[in-house]
């Protein structure tokens, strides 16, 4: 059995911000983690402006594709990270881990789009990948 430390990542499509935190997280991290993530409901492709705003710090998500929970998975998995307020999940009662939710930048309440409100995106998430590895002292 591994001792490294799993981590999935969990928004509604898997499209975009959950695929974003893994991709960050495998960037920061490299293998000190088992990274996965997933969507609550997926979509059909990967959000491409979050696949450029990552690229524009190194991380690569472009080879991702958006994938369903796997009940399996998050009975095993250290901690369940839902990002943004939409994604609704509730841990297996014989899970043995954690979840929590980060409630990440929207800059589209402030009247941000495109590229811009993805950089402000992928630098909350980036930021909260950053403090989560500090906890774990990775």
């Amino acid at each position: 059995m591994s001792s490294i430390p799993k981590v999935l990542f969990v928004c509604v499509g898997n499209g975009g911000k959950s695929q974003m935190a893994a991709a960050l997280t495998a960037l920061h991290a490299g293998d000190k983690l088992e990274i996965h993530s997933a969507g609550t409901k997926p979509g059909a492709k990967l959000n491409a402006m979050s696949v450029e705003a990552i690229a524009e710090v190194g991380a690569d998500m472009s080879q991702e594709q958006p994938k369903g929970i796997d009940t399996d998975l998050l009975r095993g998995v250290d901690r369940t990270i839902l990002l943004g307020k939409d994604a609704q999940l509730e841990l297996p009662a014989d899970a043995h881990g954690t979840i929590e939710r980060w409630i990440t930048d929207e800059p589209t309440d402030r009247r941000i789009d495109g590229m811009e409100r993805m950089r402000l995106i992928r630098d909350d998430i980036d930021a909260r990948v950053r403090a989560l590895l500090a906890e774990l002292g990775l």
